[in-house]
């Protein structure tokens, strides 16, 4: 990189990098947060077919920022547990929808792995 174009791309502010994690970035995001239900719509391609499957679950940690922000969720499939890790901004993610929300007082839940049953439900949010 030669002077002139340093000087240039500290004049517009924005690496290339930067104006790739911005175009890259979902708009159509709802807002939640952790203790909430998802249902997360995943795009699975099998042989030459694609297909949207449903993952809902428990919000149980969000980490990251911008481009690398991902979730985690939880849920409980026939006696067992099941969590999945989902980049937000993924390509494969093809849509996001709250069901619940939940209050919780960590931002981090994963004290639900050690719960069984009635102990691991999240009380709902009020929405006065």
């Amino acid at each position: 990189m030669t002077v002139m174009e340093n000087n240039e791309e500290k004049k517009t502010g924005m690496s290339l990098i930067e104006q790739l994690r911005r175009e890259n970035l979902k708009k159509d995001v709802p807002e939640f947060s952790v203790g909430d239900t998802l249902e997360v719509g995943v795009k699975i391609i099998e042989g030459g077919k694609e297909r949207v499957q449903a993952f809902q679950g428990v919000v149980i940690a969000r980490d990251g920022g911008g481009i690398a922000e991902t979730i985690t969720l939880r849920r409980v499939s026939h006696g067992q547990g099941v969590e999945r890790i989902f980049p937000i901004h993924s390509p494969r993610i093809a849509s996001f929808k709250v069901l619940r929300q939940g209050r919780v007082r960590r931002a981090k839940l994963y004290y639900l792995r050690d719960q069984v049953g009635a102990a691991a439900k999240i009380k709902e949010k009020r929405l006065h």
